[in-house]
């Protein structure tokens, strides 16, 4: 039940802004093995976690290179395709459609937009920090009825759980928070805060930074 948000706007009008924000949450069971992000490839040139799945070695669930293609990945309920591509804009993604109003969605849209008024004013650990507030928010949003509608009998016994933008079970839920900052100069900065040892009160935070090549 993974989730994210993501402004985008290739060229800002002002030098303070960035062209891209984005967080997001992997929600997956603590004990599947997986590696902390770090540069991946054969020139390196990929900046990645890893699943470490037998069987799905050296899958992921966000990247980015360091030509600026960014790839992530959630579960989905159902299977639907959605045919419309997007432009610039403040998006929210988690296991359904792109902008499907979950009400966990909206409610950690909301979050992420009120960082975002303040995006300009703030230092960038400043805004780091409070984006990963934003994704360790632990209030569940119920009732839910879009969510209760598309998973059907499926997700009714497992709603409660996983009904916050912060999903913690006993042996499953968020594991990993990933800030990645894109400014006007194409300066990259990626933090990872990731769980340790399947323990949910022990965390790790890592950044790297790097300039997008042209």
């Amino acid at each position: 039940m993974c989730i994210i948000f993501f402004k985008f706007d290739p060229r800002p009008v002002s030098k303070n802004a960035y062209r891209l924000i984005l967080a997001a949450n992997r929600d997956e069971f603590y004990h599947r093995p997986s590696k902390l992000a770090d540069f991946w490839g054969s020139n390196n040139e990929i900046l990645s976690g890893l699943d470490m799945e037998e069987g799905r070695e050296g899958g992921t669930w966000l990247g980015i290179s360091t030509r600026g293609k960014l790839a992530a990945l959630t579960n989905y309920l159902q299977p639907r395709q959605d045919p419309e591509a997007r432009g610039r804009g403040t998006y929210g993604l988690s296991n359904a459609l792109l902008e499907t109003p979950w009400r966990k969605l909206c409610f950690g849209k909301q979050l992420f937009l009120q960082a975002l008024e303040r995006s300009q004013a703030l230092p960038k650990d400043a805004l780091v920090g409070q984006l990963l507030d934003v994704l360790n928010n632990e209030e569940a949003q119920l009732p839910d009825p879009a969510i209760e509608d598309q998973g059907r009998e499926y997700v009714q016994p497992i709603l409660s759980k996983y009904a916050a933008v912060c999903v913690r079970g006993p042996n499953y839920g968020t594991r990993t928070n990933t800030i990645i900052l894109v400014d006007t100069d194409g300066h990259v900065t990626f933090t990872e805060r990731s769980m340790l040892d399947r323990d949910p009160t022990r965390w790790e935070t890592s950044t790297h930074e790097f300039t997008l090549q042209s």
